[in-house]
């Protein structure tokens, strides 16, 4: 079993890789021939998410769901701070009483 730690740290890699997706959709979205991308996620046995990158078979864009996408990576990204920050508080509560 995974750490909290690791959990959230492959949710934090989750997260930057879909808003640095997003912003590469939104970059490109004029070029001619431009074919979207995509994260694909994976569940890890144990805890975490394994996250990489597609790019979808068909020409064109969707600025709507890539806007979309950049603002559930921003929660995503946050939330994984949150159980991040929560383990390390937790281990300095521990340290301290063991003190």
């Amino acid at each position: 079993m995974n750490s909290i730690r690791s959990t959230a740290i492959s949710g934090l890699n989750a997260a930057t890789l879909q808003l640095d997706t997003a912003s590469h959709n939104v970059a490109n979205a004029q070029t001619p021939g431009f074919r979207r991308q995509q994260v694909a996620q994976q569940a890890r046995a144990g805890g975490g998410v394994d996250a990489s990158v597609v790019t979808s078979p068909v020409e064109g864009s969707d600025l709507a769901a890539d806007v979309v996408q950049e603002k559930v990576a921003l929660y995503t990204f946050k939330a994984n701070m949150a159980a991040f920050r929560t383990e390390h508080e937790m281990l300095g509560s521990l340290l301290d009483v063991r003190a």
